[in-house]
């Protein structure tokens, strides 16, 4: 099979993550027969010289891009999902989107078949149920089936899907089959008469329904049939042939008539002997039941046959009626008769096929005297709506006291139906929204009480252009005049789905309508969900309710044994069946929402109770009832059966007798003990879904664990474990009897939901949800080796941030509105001094110390003792946002929007602290400003002096805009330098005296965006041929060894970002397509150890690191990616939770040693040891050589060796006067002495 990559348009030691963890590869497969997973090639960076690497950024969970699909998408918050597939990473992979949930899926005969409440399924329109192929990806819808499937079983030996939920497919509702030959097939009763949400087989063969119903049957017309008028007074009434006649010519005189009196105004006339037509057309689609036609006898005219046609079917209708003559039913088609005695006052004519249209024409083929005529039309349905279009309603003349109307408030406007049902109502809200920005109180017509099906018809986002702006609304109801079930539970629905579709809001009771009681329901728009919705407005859209009355057999109660050996169904059979009468054992208005069948009995779970069974029983195979220690004490929504442990979750937190406590809304239930157990102490909300997969926790070993799904936001403290935030869902890891992240040990990230899974075949399995998920879970920093890993750190996100936080980086607009956006980690750094081996981490986070206490913002991390992790005091605002660490020898300079006071000193941008002694040092002279924020520390290189860039006026009491030095040995600040000005976002030094400062800058009051300072002089100017930048200058790096090139990264004043090099003469572009989204927040240069293509911006041996959030066309978001000169390509992925998107900061090192050697291999010391042995050897040669040169030309001028004995000393004396030693010394030859 080819996947279809679909997009929705992706205290700890320090651990490394290896590439094996997650899920085994063995999980995996057999599933290579059918989805190829297509690797990436590794980036083969040159890490060598580095020493330790980190990553700093606003993340949960971090991956390296290994194969394609991948991405950092987040989980979609707006209902939708996709069905998913894992990649041997272990990541979740989308094979195709739905634009709303998948509930369910089986295998049927090599295809999966996928059922919920979609209406699009892979951008095919497959309205509830669809089916799969994995061997092609193809999408096939199963046309006919209108609403939500909320249960599939595959029998493929019977060759059958039995399929349950909330629909209408042929003359069957909320269950019907599905053959192998490609058509529906009712089951001998029809369905039922309310939602099935559960079938399951059980050890008998027997199907077994579970749902909220109460008999077999479908819905039924109301006792007094066809009681609703269609509207045709807004609709166009048109006509042909007309009569010429004063006040007779007006084809809208029949329709909506006070009386049934004729005469002009009140009649419509053809031309004499002509045939003519009378047509309406209407904004708005119905299924009428009957027609009332009133003929005219003015003058002695009138219609005696004629036809009607609907549109846009253009089908003529057939018809029964009574003959007015004979009082026997007759029938008619295209010449049906119209009586011409003047005592018919009207005649009624029904359809014999119900048929949806939007428009019909009558035309009259013959008539009485001199030509045709009506005097009035009328047109009835037994469909009970509500429109929030009041045109649409029944009309004023509908002989009705109360007519289905509706009430608005808000900025409501008429949409075309495009392909809708009808037109319907749009409001656009601005965010935030208040519930009480718009709503919508239907008020329909019931002329009769009793049981209902409710339902909210929605139109579809495709045709409006509006599915990114949509969301959720919240409806409400009150149904009846009095009693306990008097309003409707409130329904919160997504109104993303591409195409029409409606859910069921409520089966219930009904009071009819009177003057002092009318049945409404309230749509109003769910507050505050700015984030599932991109824009500044909202889209909330109404267009009908209907209500359907119930007709049933009766007889059950949520429960339904079904023989398929047999071909009808005897309602006098119930008593037979142990499901029967367990269910009429329960309370009234009970529903069964699960059922698990194993080999020797069936579980039933739900919301009921009994005298001995409270929302969870079994039946074994003899028939009997098993209590599993009396039940629970709250509904249970989801179950999975994992060997003889039931996993079971819902709304509950104990046994129905009190005796199990802990289990708060999860637990397990032990067939052989007969007892149940709590996951941990459960979860702090609902568990809706209860799915199992794999994780592989360590090299070798598969883990099976049970996801859980719900509205939960915590995992509840037990035992040693403190409680845990999470986003919905919870991962239990069976063999450690604990939640996946309270392990101690490397985790993935996991967030969103997941709704059920399927095996297709062996090991190969696939599951539907929305699933952000990277191979590491880590908040704000990650290690990296071969792979990332965690540091011996626990971050988590801070208390706030502002409501326009997306990410950890964003447009810098000015510094202070950017500061307020961020989350995360900014920056880090490595300090090694004397034997100490620490890293330090600054950003906006909390983050827990070694004694338990709260870190806010800046965290030590001591590896030289025993990774103890320490911060900051109370003397620094919990508020402050660090952007920049600098290592000063034993002191750690931070800088970002910083406040607080440090031993009666304030600070404000700057603090200074040091490692060693673990204290504040004396602080800096307090930066000052308008909102003062310092972007970036750089130490001059060989010296002590600190260079502080940022967004500030002064420096203490010193005028010291944008860029100010600190001298460490004087505690002082100076001013490098008189020119600059503005707003500083990124430094670097370029050489040991030439600093490079990019931003929102000023030289002498004109605009730069990049600038140099000279050291040796103390000034600042433009850097060569900045003037050609479009922008802000956000980002910079090296580009070559010697810093005479430089990469630049910035946003132009469109908004968009670019990238240039300056290859030491002049400014070139990268050449590389970035989405406007695009936001780059570092940049770095990295040696690779296999070369690839050269170009003219990059040698073959290098390439360009950007961090941030990029946008690559093609592919989407990274938070990392690697330009080569010619391709950019991803290399680190993020996802955050909450379905936030993540972004990587920056990349910091031990060592800043990114310039290897391009020629390969040989390391920096290895080299240097090697030139020193090299160069001793030369030396000691020429040595050497100017000894032997010197002892020849010794030998040649007649010199010997000096006498080393006492005898050669003493004979020499006596041999040579003592005057001949001096003689010479007169003299100025150069020869040897004479003896």
């Amino acid at each position: 099979m080819k996947v279809s990559y679909w997009s929705s348009c992706a205290k700890r030691s320090c651990a490394q993550m290896s590439p094996s963890w997650l899920l085994t590869l063995a999980s995996l497969a057999s599933l290579s027969r059918a989805i190829s997973f297509n690797p990436i090639p590794d980036a083969n960076l040159d890490t060598s010289q580095l020493g330790r690497i980190g990553i700093a950024g606003d993340f949960s969970g971090i991956s390296l891009y290994q194969y394609e699909g991948q991405t950092e998408q987040p989980f979609n918050s707006n209902g939708s999902q996709q069905l998913l597939t894992r990649l041997p990473n272990g990541v979740f992979l989308s094979l195709l989107e739905a634009d709303a949930s998948i509930q369910t899926m089986c295998v049927f005969q090599r295809q999966v078949i996928l059922g919920g409440n979609f209406t699009s399924l892979g951008g095919v329109q497959s309205p509830g149920i669809a089916s799969y192929n994995p061997d092609t990806s193809e999408v096939i819808p199963l046309a006919g089936l209108s609403g939500q499937v909320n249960s599939l079983l595959c029998d493929d030996s019977a060759g059958k899907v039995y399929v349950g939920g909330s629909f209408r497919a042929e003359n069957s509702t909320n269950a019907i089959t599905w053959l192998a030959s490609n058509t529906w097939a009712s089951l001998p009763f029809a369905g039922f008469n309310g939602p099935v949400t559960s079938i399951t087989k059980a050890p008998s063969g027997h199907v077994i329904f579970g749902g909220s119903f109460t008999g077999l049957g479908n819905t039924s017309a109301p006792s007094t049939p066809d009681s609703q008028v269609i509207n045709l007074s807004t609709a166009t009434i048109e006509a042909d042939q007309s009569t010429s006649a004063a006040g007779y010519s007006d084809p809208k005189n029949v329709v909506c008539k006070a009386d049934a009196a004729g005469g002009a105004g009140n009649t419509w006339l053809l031309d004499d002997n002509t045939p003519g037509t009378w047509r309406a057309s209407f904004s708005f689609g119905f299924e009428p039941t009957k027609l009332r036609l009133r003929n005219t006898h003015q003058d002695g005219r009138g219609t005696r046959t004629w036809r009607f046609t609907a549109q846009p079917l253009n089908g003529i209708m057939n018809f029964t009626y009574i003959d007015p003559v004979t009082n026997q039913n007759a029938s008619c088609t295209s010449e049906c008769p119209l009586s011409d005695d003047p005592a018919v006052e009207y005649q009624d004519f029904h359809f014999v096929n119900l048929v949806g249209m939007n428009a019909f024409r009558i035309d009259v083929s013959a008539w009485y005297g001199n030509g045709g005529g009506l005097d009035g039309v009328e047109l009835f349905q037994d469909d009970i709506f509500s429109f929030a279009v009041n045109d649409f309603n029944e009309p004023s003349c509908a002989n009705s006291s109360t007519p289905s109307n509706a009430t608005t408030t808000g900025p409501w406007t008429v949409t075309q139906s495009g392909q809708s049902n009808s037109q319907y109502l749009s409001a656009q809200l601005s965010k935030p929204v208040a519930s009480d920005a718009a709503s919508v109180v239907f008020y329909p017509n019931i002329r009769e009480s009793g049981e209902y099906i409710i339902k909210l018809y929605t139109p579809g986002c495709l045709q409006d252009g509006t599915c990114l702006r949509r969301g959720q609304v919240s409806l409400s109801g009150t149904l009846t005049a009095s009693g306990t079930n008097r309003t409707m539970d409130t329904r919160i629905l997504y109104q993303t789905n591409e195409f029409d579709k409606y859910d069921q809001l409520h089966i219930g009771s009904v009071d009819a309508s009177s003057s002092s009681f009318r049945p409404s329901i309230t749509m109003t728009p769910v507050p505050d969900q700015a984030q599932s919705i991109p824009g500044d407005d909202f889209i909330m859209v109404a267009q009908r309710v209907g209500f359907e009355l119930i007709n049933s057999t009766g007889g059950l109660n949520g429960l339904f044994e079904y023989d398929p050996s047999r071909a009808t169904v005897d309602t006098s059979d119930f008593a037979s069946s142990a499901f029967v009468k367990l269910g009429s054992s329960f309370s009234p208005y009970s529903a069964v929402t699960s059922l698990v069948a194993t080999n020797d009995r069936t579980y039933v779970g739900g919301n009921f109770t009994s005298d001995d069974v409270r929302n969870i029983a079994a039946i074994n195979n003899d028939g009997q009832t098993v209590a599993l220690d009396g039940g629970l004490n709250g509904e249970v929504l989801s179950m999975y059966l994992s060997g003889s442990q039931l996993f079971v979750g819902g709304r509950f937190n104990n046994t129905r007798d009190g005796s199990s406590s802990g289990l708060t809304n999860a637990a397990i239930y032990d067939s052989g003990s007969n007892k149940w157990t709590p996951l941990g102490a459960g979860v702090n909300g609902a568990v809706t879904s209860i799915v199992p997969t794999t994780l592989n926790l360590s090299d070798s070993t598969t883990e099976d664990v049970i996801t859980l799904t719900g509205d939960f936001t915590q995992l509840l403290a037990f035992g040693s474990n403190e409680a845990a935030e999470t986003g919905g869902l919870a991962v239990w890891v069976k063999s450690r009897s604990n939640w996946l992240q309270n392990l101690d040990v490397p985790v993935p990230l996991l967030d969103g939901v997941l709704s059920t899974s399927v095996e297709v075949s062996g090991n190969e399995t696939l599951y539907a949800g929305s699933i952000s998920s990277q191979v590491l879970r880590a908040y704000g920093a990650a290690t990296l080796l071969n792979a990332p890993g965690n540091f011996p750190i626990g971050i988590r996100p801070p208390a706030s941030v502002s409501s326009n936080a997306a990410s950890g980086v964003s447009k810098r607009s000015t510094l202070a509105n950017s500061t307020e956006a961020i989350a995360g980690v900014v920056t880090g750094a490595f300090y090694e001094s004397d034997g100490k081996n620490m890293t330090v981490l600054g950003g906006h986070f909390i983050a827990e110390a070694s004694n338990g206490s709260a870190i806010y913002n800046l965290a030590f991390i001591d590896g030289a003792d025993s990774n103890s992790v320490t911060g900051l005091g109370s003397e620094v605002s919990e508020d402050s946002v660090f952007l920049a660490l600098a290592i000063q020898g034993d002191n750690v300079f931070a800088g970002g929007r910083i406040n607080g006071t440090i031993q009666g000193s304030p600070v404000n941008g700057l603090l200074s602290y040091n490692l060693a002694s673990k204290s504040f040092n004396a602080q800096p002279p307090a930066l000052d400003g308008d909102n003062v924020v310092v972007t970036s520390v750089n130490v001059r290189p060989n010296t002590g002096d600190v260079f502080v860039g940022g967004s500030f006026d002064k420096a203490g009491s010193l005028p010291c805009p944008s860029v100010c030095l600190f001298g460490a040995g004087s505690n002082q600040w100076n001013r490098p330098g008189f020119e600059l000005g503005g707003d500083v976002y990124s430094m670097m030094w370029s050489s040991d005296s030439v600093l490079l400062a990019g931003g929102n800058l000023t030289i002498n009051d004109t605009t730069a965006f990049l600038a140099s300072y000279d050291a040796s002089s103390s000034r600042w100017s433009l850097f060569s041929g900045a003037s050609d930048l479009p922008g802000p200058v956000n980002a910079l790096t090296a580009a070559s060894r010697d810093g005479s090139q430089v990469w630049v990264a910035g946003t132009q004043s469109d908004g968009t970002t670019y990238l240039m090099k300056y290859d030491g003469s002049s400014w070139m572009s990268a050449g590389v397509s970035l989405d406007r989204s695009t936001e780059i927040s570092s940049l770095q240069m990295f040696t690779v150890t296999e070369s690839h293509d050269s170009s003219s911006s990059l040698d073959s041996k290098q390439v360009l690191m950007m961090t941030g959030s990029i946008g690559i066309p093609g592919f989407g978001i990274a938070s990392s990616a690697i330009f080569n000169g010619t391709t950019l390509r991803p290399y680190a992925l993020t996802s955050n939770i909450d379905g936030a998107t993540g972004s990587i900061s920056r990349i910091f090192v031990q060592n800043q040693n990114f310039f290897t050697s391009l020629g390969g291999g040989m390391p920096v010391g290895f080299i240097v040891l090697i030139s020193l042995a090299i160069s001793l050897g030369l030396m000691l040669l020429i040595v050497v050589a100017g000894l032997a040169l010197d002892r020849y030309r010794k030998r040649r001028e007649g010199y010997i060796p000096a006498p080393t004995s006492m005898f050669d000393r003493g004979s020499g004396i006596q041999r040579i006067p003592p005057h001949e030693l001096f003689g010479s010394l007169g003299r100025g030859g150069s020869g040897a002495p004479t003896v």
